[in-house]
């Protein structure tokens, strides 16, 4: 009788190790989430650049609103206000040679290397602006005339460049990089100009949610 007693006491201690075992493998973590698949993200970038527009110093400044895609791709909207002196007449007197513009469309960013800190990506800015006169009025023989329409013109744009990506945190970005503006023809009257193409390089933030392919809904226990 004591020895029936003996063996199932130790069935017993032996089936309770075994369960609690199981236990101890399957409640090592508890997942809710997993962030490893796909990491979303959105931001609001601000950036500032200076260039060359026909052989004259270009400033601009920027705004973008975009999504991040599993780190790998941005896509968003981008507006960029360009400022340069310029010689615009090739024929005439001015009393100011300042040109503006402002530009924007789609943007769109491939990425490479998005799970380390520093990314490598191709921006490209695909759209339209409008560029033209600083004054109201200029002077050709000594005769005042008004502006009207044709001082100021539409053209289409692409703006591929290429960036480096500083990642500072889930919700901070620095961005350093280099573009080429293409653009359709430009007509403003009696200006030397016939298009806006040109370089630039530029600094940026971005302030936004990137998460950095942190998983924070899964905890060890």
């Amino acid at each position: 009788m004591k020895k029936r007693t003996g063996i199932a006491v130790m069935a017993m201690v032996v089936s309770c190790l075994m369960v609690h075992g199981q236990e101890a493998q399957t409640t090592e973590f508890l997942e809710f989430n997993d962030r490893n698949n796909i990491v979303h993200g959105v931001y609001l970038g601000i950036n500032g650049g200076f260039g060359k527009l026909n052989n004259e110093n270009a400033y601009l400044g920027g705004l973008k609103l975009a999504y991040v895609a599993n780190r790998k791709l941005e896509i968003g909207l981008g507006a960029i206000f360009l400022f340069s002196e310029q010689t615009l007449y090739a024929t005439a007197l001015s009393d100011n040679n300042d040109l503006i513009g402002v530009y924007g469309g789609l943007h769109v960013e491939p990425i490479l290397f998005g799970g380390s800190n520093i990314n490598v990506s191709f921006p490209i800015l695909l759209g339209g602006g409008t560029f033209g006169f600083v004054d109201n009025f200029y002077t050709e023989q000594g005769t005042d005339r008004h502006r009207n329409q044709d001082d100021f013109d539409e053209v289409f744009l692409v703006e591929p460049g290429i960036s480096l990506l500083f990642n500072i945190s889930r919700y901070l970005q620095l961005e350093t990089g280099v573009k080429y503006r293409f653009t359709s023809a430009i007509d403003l009257r009696n200006a030397s100009l016939s298009n806006i193409n040109g370089f630039s390089i530029g600094l940026g933030i971005k302030i936004g949610v990137f998460n950095l392919g942190s998983n924070r809904y899964k905890k060890s226990i």
